[in-house]
């Protein structure tokens, strides 16, 4: 299907590193978030940085961040305002907890409206929880989470992550990971668990088809 790169756009060798791995179609974007000693909050007030994603979104290609966090978020507005054509995957976006206070909680609600009026989609990876150190298997547990996501925004701007490499067992086995979005989407209709689980992938990403044994999109 494709991968997404480590290049950093503010580097001197951003410029070459993208033009050469963007001649393999496999290459569909980079990651630049909260993880690697990286600050995505500083970076977006860099000139060189802005002039980077200019590019990445020039060639038509996706930001991911990663490691959500309010500053995070207000950060991506900040950056899709300089470069409104570019497409972002926010990751792990159940992983941040909703406010609790209720002024705080419309202003989260509010950001994440606003985030979603955009070329953006949210990634609902990283959903599994523990309690008092405990795995929460519920599926019940997770609706007001996964409610909210997908109410704000749409069932055509989500998309599945597997949380690799936390899914191999050092945080949350794969195995009890995936039914807990299984559960919830399944009891929405197949037409929304496949936009989920594949479908809307294709429009994050922009990936092609290379196997005869992939799924695609029915012709118009």
């Amino acid at each position: 299907m494709g991968t997404i790169g480590n290049l950093e756009p503010d580097k001197p060798e951003f410029h070459e590193y993208l033009g050469r791995y963007h001649r393999n179609p496999l290459f569909r974007g980079i990651r630049y978030g909260n993880l690697w000693n990286r600050s995505f909050v500083g970076a977006v007030e860099k000139p060189e940085f802005i002039s980077g994603i200019k590019e990445l979104a020039t060639a038509d290609l996706t930001l991911d961040t990663a490691n959500p966090t309010m500053d995070l978020l207000q950060a991506v507005t900040k950056l899709t305002d300089k470069v409104p054509e570019l497409r972002v995957v926010i990751d792990h976006l159940p992983g941040l907890d909703a406010p609790a206070e209720a002024t705080a909680r419309r202003q989260f609600e509010t950001m994440l409206r606003e985030l979603a009026s955009r070329n953006i989609y949210a990634k609902l990876s990283a959903v599994a929880r523990r309690v008092n150190g405990q795995l929460q298997t519920d599926p019940a547990f997770y609706k007001p989470r996964l409610d909210l996501l997908c109410d704000v925004f749409g069932e055509d701007r989500i998309v599945y992550g597997s949380d690799w490499p936390n899914s191999t067992g050092n945080w949350v086995p794969y195995a009890t990971m995936l039914p807990i979005v299984q559960n919830y989407f399944n009891a929405k209709g197949r037409a929304a668990a496949e936009k989920y689980f594949w479908k809307n992938s294709i429009a994050a990403y922009r990936w092609v088809k290379r196997d005869p044994n992939q799924p695609e999109l029915a012709r118009k």
